[in-house]
């Protein structure tokens, strides 16, 4: 079951990411046609990240203080110390902007121009905040995988 979780924790934050583009495009091209289809992903991108939230955070609560261990004890302590650490307080900050984005994107972006230029901030932000935490979260992985080679070889 833990493998289930650890696999689905960053499917879900990387359609939240995906998904952000997608707004970012619709709200860069906004017209009467896609307003919709806009607020729809902007709701999307709010529940993939509350998903991948909910999910990592179980698995953190339930199975990580054995990988904490290993890393903390292999070649890659840092891989806890500075990733894990700054990984869990980044997120605050995309998860907050992915609840945001669909309160700015019920405006009505083809006629405000102020409205299309925060949805499209917003969404970038997302994007951008989430690909650090995938990147923080490959590396905690690593300095797992390594911290157990090296274990093995030993």
């Amino acid at each position: 079951m833990s493998d289930i979780i650890l696999l689905a924790h960053p499917i879900f934050g990387v359609l939240g990411i995906i998904s952000a583009v997608w707004v970012f495009v619709e709200a860069l091209n906004a017209s009467p046609a896609n307003a919709q289809r806009t607020r729809t992903m902007a709701y999307a991108v709010a529940v993939f990240t509350i998903i991948a939230w909910v999910l990592g955070g179980y698995w953190y609560v339930n199975y990580y203080a054995g990988d904490k261990a290993l890393i903390l004890a292999g070649p890659l302590p840092w891989a806890h110390s500075f990733m894990m650490e700054t990984k869990e307080h980044l997120f605050f900050m995309t998860l907050v902007l992915a609840l945001l984005l669909p309160i700015t994107a019920r405006a009505n972006l083809a006629s405000n121009r102020s409205a299309r230029v925060m949805v499209m901030a917003v969404a970038i932000l997302v994007a951008l905040s989430g690909l650090a935490v995938e990147g923080a979260g490959a590396l905690i992985n690593f300095g797992a995988k390594v911290a157990l080679a090296t274990q093995l070889s030993a």
